[in-house]
Parts: C-alpha cells; sequence; structure tokens
C-alpha cells in the first residue's frame, strides 16, 4: 500500500460548480511530488484569491484538468492511499466531480481524511486545522493554502500523529469507527427534525462557531454539513 498526500485548491467551496485551480500530491515512499496548475476555465472569485493567492493570470496558460487529472492518476498509480486534510468532507469529492466531469474514471483508491483522524484521536485539542496541528507538533511554518506546501505539511503532521501504525492500521481503524447510519435531518435543538438543508444557515453557523459541532456526538454531523457545503 503507497500512501499519496494530496491537496487541493479551488475557485470556491461548492462541490458541483467550483473547480480546481491547483492540485498537488507528495509520495513519502518514493520521496517524489506532484503540483500543477489548472486552467479551471472560469474566473476565480476574489475570496478565493484571497486565501490560496492564485489569480487568473497564474492559471491562463495552465492545461486544463483533462489533461492534468490525467497526470495525476498516473502518478497516483498502483495500490495507492490517498490523504488529505477534510477529504471526506471536501478534497474527494471535488476530485471525483472533476474527474468524472472530463470522462476520467477515478481509480480504485482508498482514502484517509487526517482531520477526522485527529477529531477522532486528539479530543484534548481545542482546534484541528492544519496550521493549528502544525504548531502542536512543532512543524516549520508553510506557505499556507498553497497545495505542495500544504501537503508536506501535512505529511510531517500525520507522521507524528500515527507513530509507528501501518497505513493498513489507520484504514481498519477508520473504517471501525465509520458512521453507519447517514444524517440527513438536524437530530437536536431548536430545528430538530427538520431536513438539514432547510435548517437556517445563521443557527448552523453558531453551532459551529460556538464549539458545539466539536463535540464527539457531533463529529458526523459537522461533517455531513461540511460535505452538504452547509458551513
Amino acid at each position: 500500500m503507497r500512501p499519496i498526500f494530496y491537496d487541493t485548491e479551488t475557485t470556491g467551496i461548492r462541490l458541483e460548480e467550483d473547480r480546481i485551480v491547483e492540485i498537488a500530491a507528495f509520495d513519502p515512499i518514493r520521496n517524489e511530488s506532484f503540483c500543477s496548475f489548472v486552467n479551471p476555465k472560469q474566473p476565480i472569485p476574489k475570496e478565493a484569491t484571497n486565501i490560496h493567492k492564485i489569480s487568473d493570470d497564474m492559471v491562463r496558460d495552465a492545461p486544463d484538468f483533462a489533461t492534468v487529472g490525467k497526470s495525476f492518476i498516473e502518478f497516483c498509480s498502483e495500490d495507492a492511499v490517498l490523504i488529505a486534510h477534510n477529504n471526506d468532507g471536501f478534497d474527494v469529492h471535488i476530485l471525483r466531480n472533476e474527474l468524472k466531469r472530463n470522462n476520467l474514471q477515478m481509480p480504485s483508491w482508498k482514502f484517509i481524511d487526517t482531520l477526522k483522524w485527529a477529531r477522532r484521536y486528539r479530543p484534548d485539542l481545542p482546534r484541528h486545522s492544519l496550521q493549528f496541528l502544525r504548531e502542536i507538533y512543532g512543524i516549520e511554518k508553510n506557505n499556507a493554502h498553497r497545495a505542495l506546501d500544504d501537503v508536506v505539511v501535512l505529511y510531517e503532521v500525520f507522521s507524528q500523529m500515527v507513530d509507528d501504525l501501518s497505513y493498513q492500521q489507520i484504514l481498519d481503524l477508520m473504517s471501525f469507527q465509520k458512521a453507519v447510519k447517514q444524517i440527513t435531518h438536524m437530530p437536536f435543538g431548536k430545528h430538530q427534525g427538520l431536513p438539514l438543508e432547510k435548517v437556517p444557515k445563521s443557527y448552523l453557523k453558531w453551532l459551529n462557531e460556538s464549539g458545539t459541532l466539536e463535540k464527539e456526538n457531533n463529529l458526523s454531523l459537522k461533517d455531513t454539513l461540511a460535505k452538504m457545503g452547509l458551513i
């Protein structure tokens, strides 16, 4: 099993509408990296550029995802397990959508979400963002929110978090604790029983900012809301 740490930078967080503008990966076994800008064929909103510093000019002459996707699949060949921070809530979905949109078949990769791992096995921490974990584990500061920099930091952080566990053991632990029931309705509070997509976003924002969703019993709800783009 070959671990591949990866990350995407995008035009936004809408899984169906937004596009990848940069994708990067790091193979610690072969000590090889992959990184490419992607021409999204649509303008990059200012809000997105403010985060990852990627502008329309930077991607204007870049290849489209039909080309980059083929190269990414080739880099992640063989028995690869792809690892990303918030993979289950974002990266795997936007990657799958881009592959499908460009008539590319997603290989039978396995996936590990390091954000889920951190929340589950480091509940003592107040936050679980990649940059916060970088500080906790004493990793050198990087160019945050640029794909390859984040990928290398993620590898260093996750290596310390899992110690000597094998990737198969990590997959087994994540699979064992995976929620078996899909959350479709608000499970508590004044909007209990309401379909998630109909719950006021102001209420969901309050739940997220108040830390309520960080409680162990609410992590599955937070992951579902993130996947739906509601928080």
